[in-house]
């Protein structure tokens, strides 16, 4: 990665499989730039429904085994647009302390009661769940969260929605493509199906947008009533066909070593900042791990300590995470080696025998 003329290791980008790069994802993208042109001219409700924007959701659908799948702009288009088309004033929605900005202004516009609860606490579930009245509930979560790298408990929240009769919309943003069975995410891997299941395309697939994936009524629904999708611009025909050649290769043998390789050098690090205290309760199950800091000052010189040994890891802070827990956010991808994750590990002992990381207990 280049950065200010200078080449650094990048680890804080969300490109995990490293496919954003891939000769087959790019020259897909240039090809449909030549055959449909480079934007789509209007909605997908007025005239900007292309083939490219279907066969997309067909393969997508494919690789989820799902009934359908609707194309959003982007993660955050998806959340919002979805919340707000599936809950109203005679609803509750039940949502996780630590889920995304997304999730939290999807609540906020479907004018539904919202229950928030302590980050993974199923019983706080059960309890509001329990105590509602509402017309329908739902229970919504991220399934790998973004700035801890920890895993939902996806089993524990679809046994709390059958018990009470609730739907459970995950969000699988940072999941998708980097976790489970061909990259369905974490949901397929423990054998769980949500009711409405939203992943990005922008992430582990490496091109840009996101999308729902469930039945065909819910489909239909958000068609319908889903302010994001209605009113938005369809996705240019190029980052389909980038999309489309994405989620071919992740459900592909290649796909399979890409996760290979990506798990490979999350239990190098793992393994790596275990041995020095550095890491993070719930981390190692996900390729995000952050090294907590505590003060926000101190994160960002860590950061900018980091970079002038030619090492990005962005520093984070409030109001992105709560007050007193800033952290360098380390994410990892398919093409890192050993001998990165080795640096990554060296940078940081040196911001340690400087004063700026805890030592190891």
């Amino acid at each position: 990665m280049v950065l200010d003329g200078a080449t650094v290791l990048n680890f804080s980008s969300n490109n995990y499989l490293g496919l954003a790069g891939h000769r087959e994802v790019v020259l897909a993208s240039s090809a449909a730039v030549r055959e449909s042109g480079a934007g789509a001219g209007a909605s997908r409700l007025i005239v900007g429904n292309m083939v490219e924007h279907e066969l997309l959701e067909r393969e997508l659908a494919t690789l989820h085994e799902a009934e359908a799948v609707l194309l959003f702009n982007s993660g955050y288009q998806a959340n919002v647009g979805t919340l707000q088309a599936i809950a109203g004033v005679e609803d509750e929605i039940v949502s996780d302390a630590l889920n995304h900005a997304s999730i939290i202004d999807g609540c906020r516009l479907s004018r539904a009661k919202v229950t928030v609860f302590p980050h993974g606490d199923l019983d706080a579930v059960d309890s509001a769940l329990d105590r509602s009245t509402a017309r329908r509930k739902i229970v919504v979560s991220d399934s790998v969260f973004s700035m801890d790298g920890d895993r939902a408990d996806v089993v524990g929240l679809r046994a709390v929605c059958d018990r009470r009769g609730a739907l459970l919309m995950l969000d699988e943003a940072h999941a998708v493509g980097a976790l489970g069975p061909s990259g369905r995410g974490i949901a397929a891997e423990a054998g769980v199906i949500a009711d409405v299941h939203v992943g990005t395309l922008g992430k582990a697939f490496g091109s840009f947008g996101a999308y729902v994936a469930g039945p065909s009524a819910l489909r239909e629904l958000l068609i319908n009533r889903a302010r994001s999708f209605v009113f938005s611009t369809a996705l240019p025909p190029a980052v389909a066909a980038a999309g489309r050649t994405a989620v071919s290769l992740v459900r592909g043998p290649e796909g399979d070593e890409l996760r290979r390789r990506l798990r490979s050098r999350s239990d190098d690090l793992s393994r790596g900042l275990a041995r020095r205290g550095w890491l993070a309760e719930g981390a190692g199950s996900s390729p995000i791990f952050p090294i907590l800091v505590g003060e926000e000052g101190r994160a960002m010189e860590c950061s900018a300590a980091l970079l002038e040994r030619g090492i990005y890891a962005q520093g984070i802070r409030p109001p992105t995470v709560p007050r007193g827990t800033s952290r360098l956010r380390v994410t990892l991808m398919a093409t890192h080696t050993p001998d990165d994750i080795h640096r990554l590990l060296d940078g940081l002992a040196d911001l340690a025998a400087a004063g700026l990381l805890p030592e190891a207990p």
